[in-house]
């Protein structure tokens, strides 16, 4: 018996099964009455969604957190949003080191599923320069605000709890906030935009990026090398921002931003494309866009932040491996190569595959959501919008979550688990044992496209 539950718990599955129990867990304490400020009642299904949404760190919400949540239901919160930006398995490898005790082999490869790594090299030193460099982020984030927000806030205390949570949000990717507005109150206070979006960088660019800038800095070898995966990534994720920034600005030039100084349209168009990667935090009602903006939106939300990191989306990695996929194609090229480096068969493989069930997952969605909302007049563009959100982990609304109907709630939360664990994992937890196969068929060509 012990062995067949071995066979059927794969990593993959204690994965997912892991990401589970937290938002169940975290419900519970979102639900109790002293997690919700005098007077305020909230149902356990607006706890388990709170909490689903913070543990994918994802930020779309059916209730304001900063007029539901008392002080302690903030720190729930925030705890629940630092487990999923950091990641399960990470947190639990800290709790194993704290103790003294030594990493067994099991725990090593749940590490190496829940960051996508390929290789068990490392892997406990990754995890400790992933916790430490994440909480030197925040500090440092938290106490930047904090000491700026002195301007904002009437008390000290009110300026770093605001300072604190802004910037945990924004590393995160998570997308709550506790002012109630978002940053919305900072439209035009660019340091404070400034500030979150490298925020957010820091937090979608990867984890492994962020370790091999640490050794870059640190090394005195004059030889150090980046990897092709922090080559890929960041570029990838920089020029998918740039694109993104240019692309609003021409779609809403002369739409929203008409009447707007050329820096007001500068920093609407940055924080757009660097928050709809998976930020989730907004400086603007995002449904005062046009419909293109929106479509445009809810495609950077799919492309979402890089592998290893705290967003969700197709990875920039997907994207970049596609495109040099079908550029390989069309130049008559059988391999694909980028940075002096040729990449892998089966890479090429898992980018086509990523792409083409998030997709059909997301449309399986969108029918779903407007079938469960079909007595009711809500237009298509929102309820496209608000999938993507949940399955990039993004967080941006147009303000309909709180109004649908539980069944719809419920999908948007099958989401955002899958879009925290990653289609990868997810689609390996669910993949049947590999069978070795006896025998072969005869192999025929058939029409493509």
């Amino acid at each position: 018996m012990k062995m067949k539950m071995g066979k059927l718990l794969t990593p993959f599955r204690i994965i997912v099964i892991s990401y589970i129990i937290a938002m169940f867990f975290f419900s519970v304490f979102l639900f109790l009455p002293v997690s919700a400020q005098e007077g305020v009642s909230v149902s356990y299904s607006e706890a388990l969604f709170t909490s689903v949404s913070a543990v994918s760190v994802t930020g779309l919400t059916v209730v304001n957190v900063s007029e539901t949540y008392s002080s302690l239901g903030i720190f729930f919160l925030a705890a629940a949003i630092q487990l999923g930006g950091i990641g399960v398995m990470t947190l639990g490898t800290f709790v194993w080191m704290v103790l003294g005790k030594t990493i067994p082999l099991s725990q090593r490869m749940l590490i190496m599923v829940d960051q996508n790594q390929i290789s068990f090299a490392g892997l406990v030193k990754l995890m400790r320069g992933i916790l430490l460099v994440a909480l030197l982020i925040e500090i440092i984030g938290a106490l930047i605000l904090g000491t700026y927000y002195l301007n904002y806030f009437d008390t000290v205390g009110e300026a770093y709890y605001q300072g604190a949570f802004g910037a945990l949000s924004a590393f995160t990717n998570a997308g709550f906030d506790v002012t109630g507005q978002s940053l919305i109150p900072f439209a035009d206070d660019y340091f404070v935009q400034l500030v979150n979006i490298l925020l957010i960088f820091a937090g979608a660019i990867g984890f492994p990026v962020l370790m091999e800038l640490r050794a870059y800095f640190s090394s005195k070898d004059p030889n150090f090398r980046f990897s092709l995966f922090t080559k890929i990534t960041t570029a990838t994720y920089f020029i998918v921002f740039v694109v993104g920034m240019a692309v609003l600005w021409i779609i809403e030039r002369n739409e929203f931003y008409d009447g707007l100084s050329w820096h007001q349209q500068l920093f609407f168009s940055m924080f757009n494309s660097a928050t709809a990667r998976s930020g989730g935090l907004a400086t603007m009602d995002v449904s005062q866009l046009t419909l293109a903006s929106l479509l445009f939106l809810s495609a950077l939300m799919i492309i979402g932040a890089s592998p290893s990191s705290v967003g969700g989306g197709i990875r920039t990695t997907t994207l970049a491996v596609m495109f040099l996929t079908i550029r390989s194609f069309a130049m008559g090229r059988s391999d694909v190569k980028v940075f002096g480096r040729e990449i892998h068969q089966e890479d090429r493989q898992k980018a086509f595959i990523v792409l083409s069930v998030f997709i059909v997952g997301l449309f399986l969605s969108i029918i779903l959501i407007a079938a469960f909302e079909g007595s009711r007049e809500l237009e298509l563009m929102a309820i496209i919008f608000e999938a993507s959100s949940a399955f990039g982990t993004c967080g941006l609304s147009m303000g309909i979550t709180p109004d649908l109907t539980l069944p719809s709630q419920i999908t948007l939360m099958g989401l955002m688990l899958i879009g925290r664990v990653g289609l990868v994992a997810f689609l390996f937890s669910i993949r049947a044992r590999e069978k070795k196969t006896l025998y072969k068929y005869p192999t025929e060509r058939i029409i493509i496209g």
